[in-house]
Order: C-alpha cells, then sequence, then structure tokens
C-alpha cells in the first residue's frame, strides 16, 4: 500500500471517479463493498463526494452527466499540461468529449476518446493530486483497457503518453503491460475484449484492492450489485468482476503477499 502526496508524473493512471443516478445509493454500496467513507465537496461541485480511506483520497463519485446517461467509472491519466494533450488528442484518432477546464482550485481535466470509442481522463493537479491512497484495501490497485482495436490503442496511448508495452506471460497475445519508458514497475493493461458480450464497447476497467475478495463478492450482492465473475485465483492475487446497483462495472483483488504492483509512492 502507499499514501501519495505529491502531484503524479505524466501519463500514470492517478484518479477514478463514478457517475451514477443515485449519489447516496452508491456511497452505501461502496461503503461496505471497498470500506470507503465519504466527505462530500459542496455544493460548487454539484454533488460530487471524494471516497477515502485513512483520510486520504481514493476515488470519487458524483451524479450522472445527464439523464440516462449510462452509468461508469472514469479513469483519469496524469498530465502536467492538460492543454497540450488535448490538442494532441485528434491528430492521434481520438476525441476530445469534453474541453480542458478548471475544477475551481482542485485541477485542471478534459474527458476524451480513443480511437476505439474508450473513454478516460486526463487530469493536471492544482490543490487534488488524484488518488492519495492507492495499492491497498480500498485502493486503486490496477487498470486495464478493454478495446475492440488494441493494437490503434497502443498506438494512441504510446503516442499521447510515450508508454512502453510489453507482453504479458499466459495472458494471450493482445495483451500487453504499458509502463513508463524510464520506469521497470507496469502501470496496467491493454488488450482485447476478454470474452464479453458482442457489442460491448471498449471501454476502461478498473480494479480496487480488497482485504477479502469473497467477502467483497458477498457484501456486492447483499447491497444490491451483481456478480459477472466470482471471486477466482490468479498468479497476483484472487480477483472478482462486480457492478454495483446502477451497473457500473468494476474489479476488486485481493493481492498475493509480495505481487508485484504498480509502483505509486512518492
Amino acid at each position: 500500500m502507499a499514501m501519495r502526496t505529491k502531484p503524479w508524473p505524466n501519463g500514470i493512471p492517478c484518479w477514478a471517479d463514478l457517475s451514477v443516478p443515485d449519489v447516496d445509493a452508491a456511497v452505501e454500496f461502496y461503503g461496505r463493498v471497498l470500506g470507503w467513507e465519504f466527505d462530500p465537496t459542496g455544493p460548487d461541485y454539484g454533488g460530487y463526494v471524494l471516497a477515502t480511506v485513512k483520510g486520504c483520497a481514493a476515488g470519487g463519485i458524483g451524479p450522472l452527466p445527464q439523464p440516462g446517461a449510462p452509468s461508469a467509472w472514469t479513469l483519469y491519466l496524469a498530465s502536467d499540461d492538460v492543454d497540450r494533450m488535448a490538442e494532441a488528442i485528434p491528430g492521434l484518432g481520438g476525441s476530445v468529449l469534453l474541453p480542458p477546464a478548471d475544477v475551481g482550485p482542485l485541477g485542471r481535466m478534459c474527458i476524451a476518446a480513443d480511437p476505439s470509442g474508450a473513454v478516460f481522463g486526463v487530469w493536471q493537479a492544482g490543490t487534488h493530486i488524484g488518488a492519495g491512497w492507492v495499492n491497498g484495501a480500498g485502493g486503486l490497485s490496477w487498470e486495464d483497457l478493454r478495446s475492440t482495436d488494441p493494437d490503434a490503442a497502443r498506438a494512441f496511448y504510446g503516442g499521447l503518453f510515450d508508454y512502453r508495452f510489453d507482453l504479458m506471460p499466459d495472458a494471450g497475445p493482445d495483451y500487453t503491460m504499458f509502463t513508463r519508458h524510464d520506469e521497470q514497475a507496469p502501470l496496467g493493461g491493454m488488450g482485447g475484449m476478454m470474452g464479453a458480450p458482442d457489442g460491448t464497447p471498449s471501454h476502461w476497467l478498473v480494479y480496487f484492492g480488497v482485504e477479502d475478495a469473497k467477502a467483497a463478492v458477498n457484501a456486492a450482492e447483499q447491497s444490491g450489485g451483481g456478480v459477472l465473475m466470482a471471486a477466482f485465483e490468479t498468479p497476483y492475487g484472487t480477483m472478482a468482476a462486480l457492478t454495483d446497483p446502477a451497473g457500473a462495472g468494476f474489479m476488486v483483488v485481493q493481492a498475493h503477499e509480495g505481487a508485484p504492483m504498480p509502483d505509486r509512492a512518492d
């Protein structure tokens, strides 16, 4: 586990937030499943709520941007110049869905889609660096891009953030880990749709740490969520794929002792 207080370096997944039709219901659900506590940000931020672990920001929950939009998690990648990123995105085959804008003193952000349609955010830290708690129970631990065109996605994100891509043993030929060029620890993975039902759009999938994956599955079922994949063993830990009561999907992972994780310490 790690606590972080400094802004995240360029290209590192630094934050994830959820858009749902009922913030209060989501707060109750994720509090039970991930052990989160919550701090409201006040009326100036439209009902957005910060999830915390040990007093550190771990994620966010807010209302849907428009009625009828699907509930979903959005992954944010850190940048020291969000405006420059937004200018580069169309030339690499992506699209800017929400142009760069300030979020009060907290930071500056944009929302974009990659060439296969997966939506992501870019975050430039102000007073809010993004996640201050990672790799432990309740913290962001991994992220996968599930893409209908993983080769195009790798070209896009590699051009935007200068990632290096390495195969993961036993994960299949179209799945690679992405890493900053000057580092060894992987940040997440990119690959195909991995057996998702036909018609599933490209998307980023976020993984949160838990102390007990089976207990998290039980808590999700008892709190109105769904189980896409019951707890299963991997070389890296016990994992499960869940949905919250509004249908947003996410993963939980009970990491094995000594399992490799993205290096997110200060």
